[in-house]
Formats: C-alpha cells, sequence, structure tokens
C-alpha cells in the first residue's frame, strides 16, 4: 500500500475551502481528464454523498478509465473518494479540512496499491507516487489561489 500526503494553510474560511475542493471544474482542471455525462451521477458543479463520477482520458499517453464513488461527505470538514473501477487494485482519496486561527488547513491523504505483483509494486513506488504527489501539490496550490483572491466566485455562486 502506498501512501501520498500533502497540505497547505489557506487565509479563506473553511466552507469556501471546501466548496472549492468539491468543485468537478476545477478537478478537472487539475487532471486533465474529463467527467463521463452519460455514466456519471453527475458532469458538474459540486460533488455530494454517494456521487459515481466515471472519469476518462490519457494519462502517460494512455486511455485511463477511473470510476470513483464518494463514500463519505461530511460537510465542510470532510470527503472521500474510492476507485470503484480503474487501473489500480485499490485508491482511496481522503480530503480533510480544519479552521485553525481563521485559517484553513486543506490535508489530503492518497492510499493505493498496485495490480501485478512486484511489477506494479515499481511502477507505484517510481512513476504513481511521483505523478500523485505533482497533482495534489497542483491541485492544493490552485485551491488556495482561488480561495485566497476573487477568483472562487467563478466557481461558487454564493458562499454558504
Amino acid at each position: 500500500m502506498f501512501v501520498v500526503k500533502d497540505h497547505i494553510h489557506v487565509n479563506a474560511p473553511l466552507d469556501r475551502c471546501f466548496l472549492l475542493a468539491t468543485n468537478l471544474d476545477l478537478v478537472r482542471h487539475t487532471l486533465r481528464m474529463s467527467v463521463s455525462a452519460d455514466e456519471s451521477t453527475r458532469a458538474a458543479g459540486m460533488v455530494a454523498q454517494g456521487d459515481r463520477l466515471v472519469w476518462r482520458g490519457k494519462v502517460f499517453g494512455w486511455e485511463h478509465l477511473h470510476e470513483s464513488l464518494i463514500t463519505r461527505y461530511e460537510r465542510p470538514y470532510f470527503f472521500q473518494d474510492t476507485m470503484a473501477r480503474g487501473r489500480f487494485r485499490r485508491f482511496q482519496h481522503d480530503h480533510t479540512f480544519t479552521e485553525i486561527g481563521g485559517r484553513t488547513l486543506l490535508s489530503d491523504k492518497v492510499q493505493f496499491s498496485m495490480p501485478m505483483g512486484w511489477a506494479g509494486r515499481m511502477v507505484g513506488r517510481y512513476v504513481v507516487m511521483p505523478h500523485v504527489s505533482r497533482l495534489l501539490r497542483l491541485r492544493l496550490e490552485l485551491l488556495k489561489r482561488l480561495a485566497e483572491s476573487d477568483g472562487w466566485r467563478d466557481y461558487i455562486a454564493t458562499e454558504g
């Protein structure tokens, strides 16, 4: 089992950070994959408990499909997406939001395992872990930049 963690402090309200993190347009921007509207419970807006999202796109030049379920949703503190179908043996992403002294701490934790025994473990360690670490950092920096500026207004209609 591989674990990738990252976090960032954001000078913005907790709920704003949470809503930005659940926005599919921002996820799409970070992953550079699209949600299959025909196969998903929603293809735009904010995810919610029980949503099924089928992502399609190219990763490392290969066609990729990743179906995830929103398995926990506790606004504005936590949500979790868990792979239901895809290239991993197991993939789970925990998103945690904590208010600390008027700021918000965004923490991401991804746990995954690979199929194909020792070869999968090598790919996981030397290819997938660095890739996931990069994606988490890009995502957190994007969320911070938007939440701390007026950019959040393009993704959230009203704070609430």
